[in-house]
């Protein structure tokens, strides 16, 4: 078993810009036990997570280094005495516990409900990009708001609040895989050109009216609303656009009080999206992420689903950590940046 623990972290919460904010660190390798895998990191993705926690926290000088990261591919190669559906040599992906150390450290635990086997046509820059995103989208498509795989989607229709962003990539491609017919925000020619490249029917500016842009398309509501970017600046527009009985989920949190009244009498239904919540509370229904990163994995090998990797650095380190975090940051990057092969 390997004695050092190569990872990226950082003592203190500070803006990207301090050349302390992420370091290169050695920390224990852990030991596997229970229903814990212990996985070698090969790739990881930096998500809009990753840097609110990074910089959200109190300036204290941590004794230990934090370790981020919501997203990796790797190899098992340790296994705790009640693991049943991994084997060592496996490779597979997850996004993680928020309650535990994170994915940028060279070795990892992970609790295998929330794990699945890695698609074998994806290699780690791409792979690594999926998890969190591919999560998130399914979770809020098939949980949230009850979207089935049923041939009658393709009378309904579903808007996307931030198409061009990781968990709208997602979405899109689902979302239109399901059948229904898909219409997304984008604002600037390459992020229209991205998600017409995922099979968007219809995109509309989300810095302009939603509502005139819609019915200009025919539509006086739609069946259901995604909402993955500012809450609170859509919140009138999504609560006038939902059908009757429609139903809206969200990602992102309001900064704002949301009037909830205004969806009363179309008897809509809301819900937030937090895929962290199983693991989190360590619900019965955990083995649910294995099951959705296992279906995931199905379709990127029937060649369904598109990659959405748009930028990968290499190795990784506290540098390219520190460009990858910037990208994302910048609130201008188009699907995902990964990381791989790590630092001599």
């Amino acid at each position: 078993m390997e004695k050092q623990n190569k990872a990226v972290g950082f003592y203190r919460h500070l803006p990207i810009t301090n050349n302390d904010s992420f370091e290169n660190v050695l920390i224990d390798v852990p030991t596997a036990h229970g229903r814990d895998i212990l996985v070698k990191v090969d790739g990881v993705s930096v998500n809009p997570v990753d840097t609110f926690v990074r910089r959200g926290g109190r300036n204290n000088k941590l004794v230990k280094p934090k370790i981020i990261g919501w997203d990796a591919v790797g190899t098992v190669i340790a296994k705790g005495d009640e693991v049943s559906l991994f084997n060592i040599g496996d490779r597979v992906w997850y996004a993680g516990d928020f309650t535990k150390s994170g994915s940028d450290a060279q070795y990892q635990l992970v609790d295998e409900r929330i794990t699945g086997l890695a698609p074998n046509n994806l290699d780690n820059s791409q792979a690594a990009a999926i998890p969190l995103v591919g999560l998130t989208a399914y979770e809020s498509l098939f949980e949230k708001l009850s979207i089935d795989w049923s041939s009658s989607n393709h009378k309904k229709t579903i808007l996307i609040i931030n198409g061009s962003g990781g968990v709208g990539s997602m979405a899109i491609q689902l979302a239109k895989l399901a059948g229904l017919t898909v219409i997304a925000t984008a604002s600037k020619p390459e992020s229209i050109s991205w998600v017409k490249k995922l099979g968007v029917s219809y995109v509309v500016d989300h810095h302009k009216d939603l509502i005139t842009q819609i019915r200009t398309l025919g539509n006086q509501y739609v069946d259901y609303i995604l909402n993955l970017n500012n809450l609170d600046a859509h919140w009138h527009e999504i609560a006038e656009l939902i059908k009757p009985d429609g139903q809206v989920a969200a990602t992102t949190e309001n900064r704002r009080l949301i009037d909830l009244q205004k969806l009363t009498k179309k008897r809509v239904s809301f819900s937030w999206e937090w895929m962290y919540s199983k693991s989190y509370y360590q619900t019965e229904d955990m083995i649910s992420q294995n099951k959705i990163l296992t279906h995931l994995a199905r379709l990127y090998e029937e060649g369904k689903l598109l990659s959405i990797t748009t930028k990968t650095y290499k190795p990784i380190n506290a540098e390219n950590m520190k460009k990858a975090h910037s990208d994302v940051e910048s609130g201008h990057t188009i699907g995902k940046v990964t990381l791989t092969n790590w630092y001599e």
